[in-house]
């Protein structure tokens, strides 16, 4: 188990290598000046060289890079252009906002996906397998930003049971937090679970097809037995596979939720730094977003090894 999990850290060093100098690259070669942007097309081009100066601008683009990389690793994400403010103090007050709300829809598509999964697996070409893949097809064709627009119109224009946007912050208490990220919780998770139920559904019928499943009702156990003992944990490598891309689409692919919420999460602000030409704050919140699945693939292969023991012999 200690040399495979060497291996997979060994690969995600080198993959944030990789990932680091990809996103420089591809940010630094954007078109649009920083400096022109922040000062206006009439600027004097000595008051644009020396804000170039001031940014660091006019440094080589592998300095940059490097100065860059070396303060990440101790902390330091440099200082926004536009907001002149700590890049690590930015991500810190949004990441407040999108890691709950990510965890928050991850576990509620969870919560929906696995019973609806193995509910159809075990009523396979029934009523009940036939409602529920009818359902999670609805559920993948629904874009989540028209449902999210339905719930605020529903629960929050209608009912006024929930508010219609904006994040009151944790100094309130956790449930008012919990209650202004439920909608936008609810429109992220249900695309999700519609694709994990089916996931579910297709791992396990797999998984009963095999001989250990029949040797084990030779054995005596009932088909529940047999599922809940013997099938469930063997059906689960594709689904972990699904939720580690998942949890990594809904912390960095949030962006139009959070817009639809009015929620000051990193999707905003990747888009808003985006708009102004604030490079520093792209590349360390990307990078942020990039180590962060990454590191997900990486406890997701652990759980492998844990799920499945033949994993670690093979390695």
């Amino acid at each position: 188990m200690v040399r495979y999990v060497l291996k997979r850290l060994l690969s995600l060093g080198l993959s944030l290598i990789v990932a680091s100098m990809v996103i420089f690259v591809v940010v630094e070669v954007a078109p649009g000046d920083p400096a022109s942007f922040m000062l206006g097309i009439n600027a004097q081009p000595d008051t644009v060289a020396a804000l170039r100066a001031e940014l660091g601008l006019d440094q080589s683009r592998p300095d940059r890079y490097l100065s860059w990389v070396t303060g990440m690793l101790s902390g330091d994400f440099g200082t926004s252009y536009t907001y002149r403010a700590p890049v690590a103090r930015m991500i810190a007050d949004r990441l407040w906002v999108s890691l709950p709300l990510a965890l928050y829809a991850l576990a509620l598509s969870t919560l929906i996906a696995f019973p609806a999964g193995i509910f159809a697996a075990a009523r396979r070409g029934g009523p009940g397998d036939l409602t529920v893949m009818g359902a999670t097809q609805l559920g993948v064709a629904i874009p989540n930003f028209w449902f999210a627009m339905m719930l605020v119109l529903v629960f929050a224009i209608n009912l006024r049971w929930f508010s219609a946007g904006g994040f009151p912050g944790w100094d309130p208490g956790f449930w008012a937090g919990i209650k202004a990220l439920t909608l936008p919780a609810i429109a992220l998770a249900l695309p999700q679970a519609a694709i994990l139920a089916r996931v579910m559904r297709s791992s396990l019928l797999d998984i009963l097809g095999e001989d250990f499943m029949r040797t084990a009702r030779a054995k005596g156990l009932s088909a529940q037995q047999a599922l809940w003992r013997h099938g469930l944990r063997n059906a689960l490598i594709p689904v972990l596979t699904i939720m580690g891309l998942q949890f990594a689409f809904l912390l960095a692919g949030a962006i139009i939720i959070e817009q639809v919420f009015f929620l000051p999460g990193l999707g905003r602000l990747i888009f808003q730094s985006i708009t102004q030409r604030d490079l520093i704050v792209v590349e360390s919140v990307v990078m942020l977003l990039v180590f962060a699945v990454i590191m997900v693939n990486f406890l997701v292969d652990l759980a492998y090894a844990i799920v499945d023991p033949r994993l670690r012999s093979r390695s």
